[in-house]
């Protein structure tokens, strides 16, 4: 299935990894490349070395094009944006911000430039300063959220630049990504699940919490400071929405989730850490190696796009 994106991107198949901080480091990222998507590392809040040493581990493991995910609201965003052209990283995606600070630096060493949006607007500003394509995600994806949904968004978004975009929200099988391709898109990203996969580094009572997940378990907290977040309910999500409900100032409400991510991914705890997961969690039923993923996907989407 050729796109301008798998054209640009030099991949086989068009999926791109979601760049989910803590989740998406070597062994996932180099995992889907190899299995003909495109793989990202997530730069996340992680120093410049620390993801300089991930794209090099990653390098050992393929010798397909992967991408990196810079966080622009990193303390090392910075750093990390001169790290991806220092190891020849050719595609960036970012989140979390706007990137034009770097665009300079970044198209001069012929890197993609593919930031993530979440309206018309910033999708129209990122075409005026050289953005090779949009990620326009909807409200149903994990983690940081905008208000519109997939749906409506990537319509939008398509009628409104000339460059690629690229669905995210709520994708999880063939049918998200032929309803994607009908909206306009020539690429989806997806995160929630790969997060499952059998690559993937995650604790598996976290990968086991989306696995067992209905349809009505995801949760938005951080509406009331601007900063929505889905996640899959649990005790911390109760605490903060009542705290929210109670009016508790936003340093209040970060203190209860600091390090609660790393906890869930790393260390299991499913219910005081952040399970964060797209509402596309109650679909998927069991893990898989990224390549089951990648072509059980792909057939999907194929068969239904003749």
């Amino acid at each position: 299935m050729e796109t301008r994106v798998t054209k640009m991107l030099g991949i086989q198949y068009p999926i791109i990894q979601g760049g989910m901080a803590w989740v998406a480091e070597h062994h996932l990222a180099a995992a889907v490349s190899a299995a003909g998507g495109l793989g990202l590392i997530g730069g996340a809040n992680a120093p410049g070395e620390v993801v300089r040493e991930e794209i090099r581990k990653a390098k050992e493991l393929t010798d397909k094009p992967f991408g990196v995910n810079v966080m622009l609201m990193s303390p090392y965003a910075d750093d990390v944006a001169k790290v991806v052209v220092e190891e020849g990283i050719q595609v960036v995606t970012t989140g979390a911000g706007n990137p034009e600070k770097y665009m300079d630096l970044w198209k001069s060493a012929k890197i993609k430039v593919i930031p993530v949006v979440a309206s018309v607007a910033l999708a129209k500003r990122m075409e005026k300063y050289g953005a090779d394509a949009v990620v326009a995600e909807g409200c149903e994806s994990g983690g940081h959220i905008g208000e519109a949904t997939t749906m409506t968004l990537v319509p939008q978004v398509k009628d409104a630049v000339s460059i690629p975009v690229i669905a995210a929200g709520g994708i999880g099988d063939g049918r998200g990504i032929a309803a994607s391709f009908m909206l306009g898109a020539e690429a989806v990203q997806i995160g929630t699940r790969f997060v499952v996969a059998n690559e993937s580094i995650v604790h598996e009572n976290y990968k086991q919490r989306i696995i067992k997940a209905k349809d009505i378990d995801s949760a938005v907290t951080g509406r009331s400071h601007g900063h929505p977040i889905r996640g899959l309910r649990n005790k911390m999500t109760r605490e903060y929405l009542k705290m929210e409900q109670e009016g508790k100032s936003f340093e209040e409400l970060e203190y209860l989730t600091l390090g609660s991510l790393r906890r869930a991914v790393q260390e299991g705890d499913v219910q005081e850490g952040t399970v964060m997961a797209g509402q596309i969690a109650g679909m998927i039923g069991k893990e898989q190696s990224c390549k089951e993923i990648i072509e059980e996907m792909m057939a999907e989407a194929s068969a239904l796009l003749k």
